[in-house]
């Protein structure tokens, strides 16, 4: 019996040995990462190659000591607690968390509502070399043998696996949904989309894309809409017409963003209030009166305007 018991305990500690922590690390914290995936649509296997690397597994004092496991700095939106060690500088400014989760947490939301990271999420959810190789495109980190580095660990542990499990990521402004078909919708009046080109969702409102030569007026006359309905529906006026690529709604955008999809942080790109609205589905009055906001606002680097 005691043979049995010893020959059990060494197996335990053969195979836990066997493990090692980049396992264990992949073992703790993968929920956590399908579960950042579905909230914000971010793939898990980045977020999970990320940490391994950032952390050193988890084993980094900055994972340790502050739960941060990104090495994501302070920035001037930052207002938890922080701590200071050399890094790129010396004495730079890391944000601290409550716990691991926390850091998981921020992290999805730092590439989600930073304006630098938003091409990502037009990308293949399933395409971690072009996620990892955008990362490094966007400055997440000044090795230039990042991309390379996360390929490696997501290949190597086979992290891609995670990307598919529990269903498909939900909707999210830049994660477009497939192209659908509409039958007629009733509503005060009758809409026909056309079938002609695909119609989309953002935030489950039916758009589609401008093409070069498009009008907001041939668009609305393509889709059984009038003028002034297509104008109302995406903040424009009279003036204002479709660039190549632009979203045009073809029904009324919601008056919040989708769940998860809390704030939107401005880049130096310049982009207006009304392209924030555009892009999240949301209607522009909705998020003046989120943030109390004039009529003449315009976003500057580094505001945080709320969308829901």
């Amino acid at each position: 019996m005691k043979r049995i018991v010893v020959l059990i305990c060494a197996l335990v500690l053969f195979f836990a040995a066997a493990s090692g922590p980049y396992e264990n690390y992949i073992q703790k914290y993968s929920s956590v990462a399908v579960s950042e995936m579905h909230r914000s649509g971010v793939p898990a296997s980045i977020t999970l190659a990320q940490g391994l690397v950032e952390s050193a597994a988890g084993q980094s004092s900055l994972a340790v000591k502050a739960n941060n496991h990104f090495g994501i700095k302070c920035h001037s939106d930052w207002k938890g607690k922080k701590t200071y060690r050399d890094d790129d500088k010396a004495n730079e400014c890391f944000r601290v968390y409550s716990n691991a989760a926390a850091s998981f947490k921020d992290h999805s939301d730092f590439l989600r509502y930073q304006d630098r990271y938003k091409f990502l999420f037009d990308l293949d959810p399933t395409d971690y070399k072009a996620w990892a190789r955008g990362l490094k495109k966007a400055g997440y980190a000044t090795d230039r043998l990042y991309a390379d580095k996360l390929i490696k660990v997501i290949e190597d542990y086979e992290l891609y696996r995670f990307d598919t499990e529990a269903g498909e990521i939900p909707e999210s402004p830049n994660q477009i949904e497939a192209p659908v078909e509409l039958a007629p919708v009733a509503a005060r009046e009758e809409y026909r989309f056309s079938l002609s080109r695909k119609v989309f969702k953002v935030n489950g409102v039916p758009c589609v894309y401008a093409v070069q030569g498009d009008t907001y007026q041939s668009i609305a006359q393509s889709n059984g809409l009038f003028a002034n309905e297509i104008l109302r529906y995406n903040d424009a006026t009279g003036s204002d017409q479709p660039a190549a690529g632009d979203v045009v709604f073809l029904q009324a955008k919601k008056k919040r963003a989708a769940r998860g999809m809390d704030k939107y942080i401005a880049g130096e790109d310049g982009v207006s209030l009304r392209d924030i609205a555009q892009r999240f589905g949301v209607k522009l009055s909705a998020i003046k009166r989120f943030n109390n906001l004039p009529d003449d606002y315009v976003p500057l680097e580094g505001d945080t305007i709320r969308l829901r």
